[in-house]
Parts: C-alpha cells; sequence; structure tokens
C-alpha cells in the first residue's frame, strides 16, 4: 500500500478508527474498480502532506464485505471521515485532488 495510507481490515477497523486522535478518512475501495485506482494518487498525496492533521486509511470491500455493509457503503469509491470514532461525513465518487480538499477542509488544521 502507498506510503502513509494504513491499510484497514475487520480486525483492525474498530481499533484504529476509536484510537486515532485526529480525523480519518476510509477509502472503500475495490481492486476492479476505475475510479478508485484513480484517486488512489491523490490520496497518497494527501496522506503525505497532511499527515500531521489526517489520517488516510483503505479497506478493500471485496475482502471485507461486512465492513461495507456495516457502513452502507452501496458505491464504490466511498470516502468516510471518522472523527471521534464516529462518521462526520460521507464522500462518494471520485474527485479531483482540490475539490477532495474542499470536502475536506472542515477536518484540516483543526486540530481537537
Amino acid at each position: 500500500m502507498a506510503e502513509g495510507i494504513v491499510t484497514l481490515t475487520a480486525a483492525t477497523f474498530d481499533e484504529v478508527i476509536n484510537a486515532a486522535t485526529k480525523p480519518v478518512v476510509v477509502d472503500f475501495w475495490a481492486e476492479w474498480c476505475g475510479p478508485c485506482k484513480a484517486i488512489a494518487p491523490l490520496l497518497s498525496e494527501v496522506a503525505k502532506e497532511r499527515a500531521d492533521e489526517i489520517i488516510i486509511a483503505k479497506l478493500n470491500i471485496d475482502e471485507h464485505p461486512d465492513l461495507a455493509l456495516r457502513f452502507n457503503v452501496m458505491s464504490i469509491p466511498t470516502l468516510l471521515v471518522f472523527n471521534d470514532g464516529t462518521v462526520q461525513k460521507r464522500i462518494v465518487g471520485a474527485k479531483p485532488k482540490a475539490a477532495l480538499l474542499s470536502e475536506l477542509s472542515e477536518f484540516l488544521g483543526a486540530a481537537h
């Protein structure tokens, strides 16, 4: 997996989300998903550039369909932003980096 990105599994998901001291963006993706592959490099850039503000994580829905169901992920890519252990925002579909940063702006630069 790309540098700066946390790979989640069913075994680590709740632990990582609940232990996080900053917002966690979870990318629900699959190997066969073209738009997922399109945003992967953007997420890597955000993970490196904003590592002090936000955590970027990926969850393969083919390997962990139970988690996709749990969070009602119907299409991918879906990005869920968790803060203090709960979903604060849902972003569906691939977006350019500027749009992605705009969507995440409420979580960036706001240490809690």
